[in-house]
């Protein structure tokens, strides 16, 4: 199963502040729209966004059919097949995508520990 570009982004109280924090550590933002309180930091093929107001918390992101510069993949598993997939191993999900469709399509589920897992394909 190929889940594709992997980011992570993080809840945060003070979007300038948290772009100063990550700029130090090297991430220029590649992505986003500060004016609506999202960014996405890049370093090398490490991705985060930065959403402020938006998340109760972290959520830990896979995109089927990206590359980790959000570029589509010649071969790549699908977010449907990497639905089934999981539902035939007992996971579950609080969202989930339509299996009669193609293209794009997104499915939520959680981990044991309570955080969020989005898959979300573009393409």
């Amino acid at each position: 199963m190929q889940l594709g570009a992997f980011s992570i982004t993080l809840a945060v109280k003070d979007l300038a502040v948290s772009r100063a924090f990550y700029e130090k550590l090297g991430f220029t933002q590649s992505g986003g729209n500060p004016d609506q309180n999202w960014l996405i930091m890049k370093n090398g093929n490490n991705v985060i966004g930065l959403s402020q107001g938006m998340l109760e918390k972290n959520i830990l992101t896979f995109n089927p059919g990206w590359d980790q510069n959000r570029q589509p993949l010649d071969g790549f598993t699908d977010v449907r097949e990497i639905q089934r997939q999981l539902r035939d191993q007992g996971v579950t999900f609080q969202i989930e995508a339509d299996e009669t469709t193609t293209g794009p399509a997104s499915f939520i589920t959680v981990d044991p520990d309570g955080n969020t897992v989005l898959f979300e394909q573009h393409v």
